[in-house]
């Protein structure tokens, strides 16, 4: 599904035209307005409304746009029936949405869904999802910090060696211990 054209915008839509456009179709498609009509109509409108809730839950949102603009023109082969490079590439379904009409004021309930039906192969799939963890900020962070720790020991090592051999020049560590030994056992 191409969530430009599912809101009747180009590519380069602002964002006070992306919520123009959203409000002017939810209003038009919003099930509360085609309670009356037929099962048919009253269907399709809940439908377009579900539709037009996605695009502007992903074109509202500048990360979620951005990794959608990206998706979309990368996409290779038709899907869907949308033609490649107009939304059927893109594979990330952010929002499978339930909705609830029971007049509780809980109509519209997102729930994320990551990655349903991607074009792109199992490797870059997985490279992705990998890229993203790995430029998290509790990631970097614990990296940073063992990075700390790892260059911590290297210190101590490397002083522990100099100390060693400011004070017991012309011996080596192994040797001293093998002194300490022998040491011992001649010891009744």
């Amino acid at each position: 599904m191409d969530h430009y054209k599912v809101l009747e915008l180009n590519r380069n839509a602002s964002k006070e035209e992306i919520k123009e456009a959203f409000r002017k179709l939810a209003f038009k498609f919003h099930p509360d307005k085609h309670s009356q009509s037929s099962k048919a109509i009253r269907n399709n409108a809940t439908l377009r409304f579900k539709q037009v809730s996605e695009a502007y839950e992903v074109l509202s949102d500048d990360r979620k746009r951005a990794d959608y603009n990206i998706r979309s023109r990368a996409g290779g082969s038709s899907r869907n029936g949308f033609p490649a490079g107009a939304g059927g590439g893109y594979g990330y379904n952010y929002y499978q949405h339930n909705y609830n009409y029971g007049g509780n004021g809980n109509a519209y309930k997102p729930r994320y869904r990551a990655g349903s039906g991607s074009n792109f192969d199992g490797f870059t799939s997985k490279f992705e999802v990998a890229l993203r963890y790995l430029t998290t900020r509790a990631f970097l962070l614990n990296l940073g910090f063992a990075g700390a720790l790892l260059g911590g020991m290297v210190v101590i090592d490397m002083g522990r060696d100099s100390i060693w051999k400011m004070h017991n020049s012309g011996k080596s560590f192994e040797e001293a211990m093998e002194y300490i030994e022998k040491a011992k056992a001649q010891k009744p």
